[in-house]
């Protein structure tokens, strides 16, 4: 019996010390792929995927920085969806911020080696500007309950800090139940101080993130699209969900306005990832929402979304956990005890 499923693949902050070796320990049977990736970095100098995989110790400067993390994840979640049961049939793809880059390959947009092109590219564009930060804030409390109207009052305060002299800062991405705000240190410092510390790590700021998702980051997408051309992208052979809830459909896109919008809108405006996956589940219906490793921390996200799109009557955490024990729809492939779910 077939079980239909929308991949999900994640963005930047998902390859952390646990994962070190997630290539080598999880997929030794696509080492050719990791090595064509490894001769693409070597093109230009850079330490190849297989060592940095393999290496015997994990350090944060490193492994957080945008050319180390972006193409070892790519890689990660490229492969986990390669790897899945005969018997799942994906019928939609989408992906958080990064995780937009992964799901053109995992749906054909891109050729394996395009999309690494793409990712490391990208990755290392932003890591050597490295304009503005990013930080993380809930506006849900540890039920998951919907809160439209403190939602709306942090959103107000962006909007008046981003209006003082001197400040930046704007919606990143719409991430289930939290914000994630990006801007320069002025901007992300008046937030901080102006609202209270939540779940001992709430605001939290993102170890070597720029700014992505805003007006911030034009010169970086301006330099992408000079470097990776149009000729890259293909048609999709699965639905592309993007950032904004639009599905590129396969035989139906414009692949010029794919690669703008790629290296355009999607680099300097605010990701909505919680609309991403409401449109997911709406549209397409699927039997399992499988998010793809490396790590696990997006299944929070992803379950957020669906609460607070009352998604199968799902309206907090506890419904959705009961759910979830009942049928396992979402599985993420980054879990020990998830993994299985969906390789087979």
């Amino acid at each position: 019996m077939t079980r239909t499923a929308v991949v999900i693949c994640p963005g930047r902050g998902t390859y952390n010390k646990p994962e070190l070796g997630f290539l080598h320990r999880h997929h030794p049977d696509r080492m050719d792929l990791f090595h064509r990736f490894d001769a693409i970095r070597a093109e230009t100098g850079q330490e190849t995927l297989t060592a940095l995989d393999g290496a015997g110790c994990y350090s944060v400067g490193k492994y957080s920085r945008g050319d180390v993390a972006s193409p070892l994840i790519y890689a990660a979640s490229l492969a986990d969806a390669q790897a899945l049961a005969e018997d799942i049939e994906v019928v939609a793809v989408t992906g958080n911020s990064m995780g937009w880059y992964i799901a053109l390959a995992v749906a054909g947009a891109l050729t394996p080696e395009n999309g690494f092109r793409v990712v490391n590219t990208m990755g290392t564009l932003m890591q050597e500007h490295l304009i503005g930060g990013q930080l993380v804030y809930p506006f849900v409390d540890e039920d998951w309950v919907n809160d439209p109207v403190r939602k709306s009052v942090l959103l107000n305060d962006v909007t008046r800090i981003n209006a003082m002299k001197g400040h930046t800062l704007s919606l990143s991405i719409d991430l289930g139940g939290m914000l994630v705000l990006a801007g320069n240190e002025a901007g992300l410092k008046a937030f901080e101080s102006n609202h209270p510390a939540l779940q001992d790590r709430f605001p939290l700021r993102l170890t070597n993130h720029a700014a992505f998702h805003t007006a911030l980051q034009a010169s970086v997408a301006a330099e992408g699209r000079t470097q990776l051309g149009p000729d890259l992208f293909d048609q999709p052979k699965q639905p592309m969900i993007d950032g904004r809830g639009k599905i590129w459909w396969p035989g139906a896109t414009d692949t010029r306005a794919l690669w703008a919008y790629t290296l355009g809108h999607q680099v300097t405006e605010t990701y909505d990832f919680t609309h991403a996956i409401q449109t997911a589940a709406r549209e397409f219906a699927p039997d399992l929402f499988i998010v793809t490793g490396p790590g696990a921390t997006l299944g929070g996200a992803v379950a957020q979304s669906l609460t607070l799109g009352n998604w199968r009557g799902m309206a907090h955490k506890a419904s959705f956990q009961t759910l979830q024990d009942t049928d396992a729809f979402l599985i993420a492939m980054g879990r020990g005890d998830q993994r299985a779910l969906a390789t087979g």
